[in-house]
């Protein structure tokens, strides 16, 4: 608890009587009666352990290299190769719209006859690819509507007119179903109309109203065979998908409560097991959505419920073959394909069955229907004659973009669970291969169906049949399509196999068969497609050391490069494969040795040219210094263009950091050798180039201050020289940000001038150090804390250092000790904090009275002060002067903590009657008084170690004792350290019984 006030007017009365003391010292040593004596150094020395400055230029190792994380390799692995094949940049429209935001939430379903774990990976797969295929296809924020999808959207009356209405008005008034299809609709109100059906279905499910919800589901099913909006297509699918999915698993849910299969609650289950009432319900469903009308809306509808054939029919997976069928009855391609993939989505909620071997391909034999009949319809797409419409090519190709993710997800789920010795016999049913002998020879295929098919193989397969792939890939000239399409689809397929034969090594004469027929091929290439394809074999060509090839890919690089403006895409093909190569070898010369590869560095820019700058920087430093004169050149032009791209808006941005630390490393591995002059040039040259570093103006002091040292060691013929190396860091430390910084590189440069014998030199620069200081506010903000700490550090390594400079007698022996001593009295920094400081001084004060100082410096001319002055009674009376004013200063210092406590006693004397309050003020009132104890044992130790404990000594020693004992506990080890010390270093005659506890 607080203590009462009487007990800190006691303290108080104590503190003054401790300045009586004080005052009564300097009386005496007014009357020249020396009452303090300096303690002669002990012959035993004991030290905290030390850490290597590793930085520091006296130090005799090499600076190590800093410390930088590693940088990203491009198609490093085959995450990233997945990714770049799933977003291709020849494949999909680079757009910057937003993607429509949906509740994509799926409804998982009991339906399925797998476990768990199946369920959950099939939900999470369906799940990631409907945001992959809203984000691929963006849509404007206004959509045009049909006619039948405005009435179905917007509601009202108009809502229960039939398709067969609507045609029958169209017939009669053809100019008012014009004006009718000009309508538009924002993409949110689109949105915002399904969730509301979706809703309403919901509801009028949950009121008993099935019919309701069944109609709301039709109408929400016949919005999908609107494609006038291609784009927008895939948003609409996957909106009605997610309505249609919940349809289907409210259906289930209600039969599966009416069937009692099975009392545990298990979902294994047959027909025969099925309850009379519960398959009449799951008929009269059956009836009426094949009641529908429009056959897309029936398809969707008996998809919805299709897992509910389960509770009629042993083999529930008999309907699909029948509704594959259904689809070639829609004459929209677009809308055929999406209903073809909703059929692969609702067939993963049957039950697998191991069907063997021979049958395994029956299994899947539906899906295997759906890609041969997607043959048929992108086929039929492809030679369709152009009309008049100019831009009948570019719409073709739209509407394929559109249809390819259906083929996509087909292949994922035709091949996913096909055995290895089933994937040839699904091969040939695809009319791959004559035989399962015979694969991928004397038949052709459609170039977006060979591409996903190819994703979807294995890797041992690709590699066994590659010459058979790549016989295919050329054979599937499609002379149906436009060129421009058939190109930009070959390239494709010719990237992937590349990619495919690169995730395993392959037989070397095979894919030397194959490089030479792509190489061949693709020279006819323009340069960004030419990129695109070889950097996909570019890893088999190192790996391989196909020294021939690389050689002959530079060089059609150089000459498609030459003479044009790079596209960005282009940029991103050869910042790939610059990337690889510096990845792929070890030593730097050897990369710059390739043929054209200088060149094609020089015709890159941006931020691709950044990239592999920083590839190059990284891989020229890790491995040791640079010491090449060429080599070094070239980097250092290579870091000026690194230099120059900085945002200097974002400065401080984790792209701008990582390169200015791979410059600042670069500098500090430079090594000219003996070539002194011409390291130190570099170092100027490299301050005026990369001004707006400051980690690297840090790093030119360190360099510069390592120069001066090698060349000190070397002999006098190099004074000059260290004197230039002085000036440099004297120029360049104050544009360095921060005090604390700048005063460490003032002090490790006066230590170098030292080392140097340059004593005039070192004396200004502890005088700039200490200005650091008096600029610094270590009491701003939440930072007084760290502050305070390399404060003391700063100032402890300060009069370590005076400890070897020789004191100037025209500006005063003692300048740089009272220098200190006035600063502190010009700063508000904290009491804990003055008094370690004044310690320091005392402990200087006390080293400079030896007869033999600890360490001097280095060079014979630079004498001590210990050879100076020791002996003479002016440095005596002047350093015992400047020790009693620091001691004066000490006991004001611990004068001031009562007055704290008294103010935060004041302040927590207020009414509080709650504990938690009370706590908190004990809790600071108690560390107030354990500081104070701290405080006066550390200057009590301080002073035993600096003086003799004699008559004059003792009284002050005793009252810093008698302040730790009413803060500190009687057991407290570092007090009861201190007395013992107090104890052995009294004089024989001296008795205190003020210390003894």
């Amino acid at each position: 608890m607080v203590p009462h006030m009487a007990d800190l007017s006691e303290f108080s009365h104590a503190v003054g009587q401790s300045k009586v003391v004080v005052g009564k010292l300097k009386e005496k040593e007014q009357d020249s009666e020396m009452v303090m004596e300096f303690k002669p150094a002990e012959q035993q020395f004991h030290a905290l352990p030390r850490s290597r400055a590793d930085l520091h230029p006296l130090h005799s190792h090499s600076p190590p290299s800093l410390s930088l994380p590693r940088l990203r390799q491009v198609d490093d692995d085959a995450e990233n190769r997945n990714n770049e094949e799933f977003y291709d940049p020849l494949r999909v429209p680079d757009s910057n719209a937003s993607p429509a935001i949906v509740d994509d939430q799926d409804f998982e379903s009991s339906s399925s006859g797998g476990n768990y774990d199946s369920v959950q990976a099939q939900t999470k797969e369906w799940t990631s690819f409907k945001r992959f295929l809203m984000q691929r296809f963006p849509v404007s924020k206004m959509i045009s509507l049909s006619s039948m999808s405005s009435t179905i959207v917007r509601g009202g009356k108009a809502l229960e007119k039939t398709s067969t209405s609507m045609h029958l008005e169209e017939l009669e008034d053809p100019q008012k179903s014009s004006e009718e299809t000009a309508k538009v609709i924002t993409r949110q109100e689109y949105v915002s109309r399904l969730h509301e059906l979706k809703d309403e279905i919901n509801r009028a499910w949950n009121a008993e109203d099935r019919v309701t919800s069944l109609k709301l589901s039709i109408k929400v099913a016949r919005l999908l065979m609107d494609t006038s909006v291609l784009n927008f297509y895939p948003t609409l699918f996957v909106l009605a998908a997610d309505v249609l999915d919940m349809l289907g698993d409210m259906v289930w849910e209600r039969i599966r409560l009416k069937a009692e299969f099975a009392e545990d609650g298990t979902e294994n289950f047959g027909a025969s097991d099925v309850c009379t009432d519960a398959k009449e319900t799951c008929y009269n469903w059956f009836c009426k959505v094949g009641s529908i009308q429009e056959l897309l809306p029936r398809i969707y509808l008996e998809l919805a419920i299709l897992p509910c054939w389960r509770f009629l029919i042993e083999q529930p997976s008999e309907p699909l073959h029948r509704l594959v069928m259904m689809t070639r009855g829609l004459a929209d391609p677009l809308a055929s394909s999406y209903c073809r993939l909703y059929i692969a989505h609702r067939a993963q909620k049957l039950p697998s069955y191991d069907t063997g071997y021979f049958d395994q391909t029956k299994d899947i034999g539906y899906l295997i229907t759906c890609v041969n009949d997607m043959k048929l319809v992108f086929t039929r797409i492809s030679s369709s004659k152009e009309t008049g419409n100019g831009c009948f090519a570019d719409s073709k190709r739209s509407l394929i973009s559109l249809m390819e993710p259906a083929i996509e997800f087909i292949m994922k789920c035709l091949f996913k669970d096909v055995s290895l010795h089933s994937v040839g016999k699904v091969l040939v049913e695809l009319g791959l291969g004559r035989s399962q002998e015979e694969l991928f020879g004397g038949s052709s295929s459609v170039s977006v169906i060979l591409y996903h098919i190819l994703k979807e193989l294995s890797t041992d397969l690709v590699s066994c049949h590659a010459v058979g792939i790549l016989h295919l890939i050329k054979c599937s000239n499609d002379s149906s399509y436009d060129q421009i399409f058939l190109f930009v689809e070959q390239c494709l397929n010719y990237r992937l196999l590349g990619l495919r034969l690169s995730e395993q090594i392959s037989q070397t004469d095979a894919v030397d068969a194959v490089l030479n027929d792509v190489i061949q091929v693709v020279s006819q290439y323009g340069l960004d497609e030419y990129l695109k394809v070889l950097d996909a074999y570019l890893d088999i060509i190192l790996q391989n050391q196909m020294d021939g090839h690389l050689k002959a890919i530079l060089g059609r690089i150089s000459e498609l490069a030459c003479d044009k403006v790079i596209a960005d895409d282009e940029l991103a093909g050869l910042q790939s494969i610059l990337v690889k190569l510096l990845s792929h070898f070890k030593d730097l010369e050897v990369v710059f040795s390739l043929n054209h590869f200088l060149e094609i560095l020089d015709l890159m820019h941006g931020s691709s040219r950044s990239i592999v700058n920083m590839h190059i920087l990284d891989m020229a430093t890790r491995n040791g210094h640079v010491r090449d004169p060429t080599t070094i050149q070239l980097l250092f032009e290579i870091s000026q263009a690194l230099h120059d791209d900085f945002d200097l808006a974002h400065i401080k941005s984790d792209d701008n950091q990582q390169q200015a630390r791979l410059i600042s490393r670069f500098v500090l591995m430079v090594d000219h050798g003996d070539e002194y002059e011409r390291h130190l040039a570099f170092l100027v040259e490299c301050r005026g180039a990369f001004g707006s570093i400051t980690e690297l103006k840090e790093i030119l002091v360190h360099s510069s201050n390592c120069l001066a040292a090698k060349a000190t060691k070397d002999g006098k013929k190099h004074l000059g020289f260290v004197k230039s190396c002085i000036a440099f860091s004297e120029v360049t430390i104050p544009s360095i940000s921060g005090h604390i910084k700048q005063l460490h590189l003032y002090l490790e440069t006066a230590e170098v001038a030292l080392l140097g014998g340059l004593v005039s030199h070192a004396d200004g620069l502890i005088d700039s150090a200490i200005n650091c200081l008096q600029s610094f506010d270590g009491m701003g903000g939440s930072r007084a804390a760290v502050d305070s700490d390399g404060i003391l550090s700063s100032i402890r390594k300060l009069c370590s250092l005076s400890v070897m400079v020789p004191g100037d007698p025209e500006v005063g022996i003692l300048h740089i000790p009272k220098s200190i001593l006035s600063l502190i009295n010009s700063q508000p920094w904290s009491p804990r904090l003055k008094t370690r400081i004044f310690c320091a001084i005392f402990s200087l004060s006390a080293t400079l009275s030896q007869e033999r100082l600890p360490y001097r410096a280095v060079h014979p001319e630079v004498p001590g002060n210990d050879l100076l002055f020791f002996g003479d009674s002016s440095y005596v009376h002047e350093l015992l002067s400047l020790t009693e004013s620091v001691l004066q200063n000490l006991v004001d210092v611990i004068e001031l903590e009562p007055s704290r406590v008294k103010y935060f006693q004041k302040i927590t004397n207020v009414n509080i009657e709650t504990s938690f309050f009370l706590s908190i003020a004990d809790l600071c009132y108690a560390g107030l008084k354990a500081a104070r104890g701290t405080m006066s044992l550390e200057a009590c130790n301080c002073i035993a170690s600096s003086f003799k404990i004699n008559e004059h000594v003792l009284p002050v020693c005793s009252k810093l004792i008698e302040t730790a004992k009413s803060c500190l506990s009687a057991n407290d080890r570092y007090l009861i350290s201190t007395i013992s010390i107090l104890d052995k270093n009294l004089p024989p005659a001296a008795v205190s019984p003020s210390i003894a506890i």
